[in-house]
């Protein structure tokens, strides 16, 4: 995989599909690498330019010192779109990720298409229980936390009934570093785009999961509701819909994004 060089930010990323078509870019969740899409893979790349990247701190980007925060994270993608030379892009993100595409649908809306929040919320959790999980890492490192994590990733349905995919997010989240897992959290635990969400402008749609513990439905519709014109897609899943309902998830970002 290539990487790109970053005012001191190495980052590594993938650019697939046809060199002419409209460019998808896919933003992570916390604790998982660019893999995550590779179900939504196949069919984004029949129709668009497909940019998946690691985020700072995660997968294989080089870990810089913390604390980070959703707006050092937001000019991240536009320091990689200025090095591909890419003007404009559809923009996908799904929980930490959804937080990046709020940051640019608000600072860089001339930068971007379309805008799809998945799992998302413009703040998720609150500070105590962010700051509890961080030190229980610094105590006992990533497996401390990855069964309980899991457990709100995925349904116990799910879990049950695929246990190589479940396996895999398990590992991801075991592998994820964990002083940038640690950064990441504290660019979530302090980002807060409640009184401003309102003003993105781009077409959006939100999706969220009807049994999702993280960023539960009530928040992902009244994101949906804030936003004007954004339209709202709830799938049978939990927190990383797109592995748990990929065909339905797949359908729905390609259908928004060709429409």
């Amino acid at each position: 995989m290539p990487f790109a060089d970053i005012a001191g930010l190495r980052v590594n990323y993938d650019l697939s599909g046809a060199p002419k078509a409209p460019v998808v870019v896919l933003s992570n969740s916390l604790g998982t690498h660019f893999g995550m899409w590779d179900l939504q893979r196949p069919a984004l790349e029949a129709k668009f330019r497909l940019l998946r990247y690691d985020t700072r701190g995660q997968g294989r980007t080089s870990v810089t010192p913390g604390p980070y925060t959703i707006e050092i994270l937001g000019r991240d993608v536009l320091g990689l779109l200025d090095h591909l030379k890419i003007d404009r892009v559809h923009f996908c993100g799904l929980s930490m990720g959804g937080m990046i595409g709020i940051w640019l649908g608000l600072n860089a809306p001339e930068r971007l298409g379309k805008l799809v929040l998945c799992n998302t919320a413009p703040k998720i959790g609150t500070a105590e229980a962010w700051d509890t999980r961080i030190e229980n890492i610094r105590k006992g490192g990533m497996r401390s936390i990855a069964p309980a994590i899991i457990e709100r990733w995925l349904t116990p349905e799910f879990l049950g009934r695929s246990p190589e995919m479940s396996a895999c997010a398990l590992r991801m989240l075991e592998c994820a570093p964990a002083d940038g897992y640690i950064a990441c959290c504290e660019a979530v635990r302090d980002y807060d785009a409640r009184e401003s969400v309102a003003s993105i402008r781009v077409p959006v749609m939100v999706i969220g999961g009807a049994k999702d513990r993280a960023t539960p439905p009530s928040d992902t519709r009244a994101l949906a509701e804030k936003i004007p014109g954004a339209r709202y897609v709830e799938l049978e899943a939990s927190h990383l819909s797109n592995i748990e309902a990929p065909e339905r998830f797949t359908n729905e970002l390609t259908g928004f994004l060709s429409s």
